[in-house]
């Protein structure tokens, strides 16, 4: 996902959170540990001051977003919170191992896919399912904000159901692009996935042997073929590749 779902989702968890009783410092705490643990995940990007051979495409959405790295970036937080804030509290830990887990799990769901196994597997994980912004998260963090705004006393019951109502469009979203992903897989060698920015609307990328085609789709209508290619396969690229070695990502 986009740096702004990532805050908004950060946003949406420390709204879960009743603060009725707690104390400025806490609050901070939690804000910092909600928001900063949804970011974390993504903290590689650094790794472009010293990249000068377009490494970072392979790094990015690496090792930084295993799940088996989660629970450091909790710890993380936990600590800060403690430095900066004077604040202990196990349930940071909780909130932002939370945090983590949902930043690295939403990223599975668009096209680019993360290292979620690494360092133990290699595999670039991605389910295609939703696009890298989606407004529809948005929309519902939103009117979970606008509600709050309006009722104080039950802000922490609107982001409870703004989380439902965002598990709920994860949820037929991907049924819907799983589907169309099964409609494919019997006719062409490999198939990519990728979610549209308008909801139910999938980009398939189809290949038999050299042949690509790119596909418009969803449930509700027919296919429609965008483009039709052919992978070149045997060019010779020593020559791209000496005069400009980051072309080699």
């Amino acid at each position: 996902m986009d740096t702004i779902t990532h805050t908004l989702f950060g946003l949406a968890l420390y709204g879960a959170v009743d603060k009725t009783h707690m104390e400025k410092s806490r609050k901070h705490a939690y804000l910092v540990t909600a928001v900063g643990a949804s970011q974390i995940p993504d903290i590689d990007v650094i790794s472009k001051f010293w990249d000068n051979e377009g490494l970072y495409q392979m790094w990015h959405r690496g090792i930084t977003h295993s799940v088996f790295l989660t629970p450091l970036w909790a710890g993380l937080f936990v600590l800060l919170s403690l430095l900066l804030f004077k604040v202990r509290d196990p349930k940071l830990f909780f909130l932002g191992w939370i945090a983590v887990l949902i930043h690295n799990s939403s990223d599975l769901f668009n096209a680019w896919g993360t290292g979620y196994l690494e360092p133990f597997s290699d595999i670039r994980i991605s389910f295609g399912t939703i696009p890298i912004i989606d407004f529809v998260f948005w929309i519902i963090i939103g009117a979970a904000f606008i509600a709050s705004r309006r009722n104080k006393s039950k802000s922490p019951a609107y982001f409870k159901y703004a989380w439902v109502f965002i598990a709920l469009h994860l949820i037929v979203q991907s049924v819907q692009g799983w589907t169309i992903y099964g409609q494919y897989k019997d006719d062409y060698d490999q198939i990519a996935l990728s979610a549209g920015f308008i909801p139910w609307t999938y980009t398939v990328i189809t290949k038999n042997e050299t042949e690509v085609a790119i596909f418009q789709d969803n449930l509700f209508t027919e296919k429609n073929l965008q483009y039709e290619l052919t992978s070149a396969e045997g060019t010779d690229l020593n020559g791209l590749f000496e005069e400009k070695p980051e072309s080699r990502t």
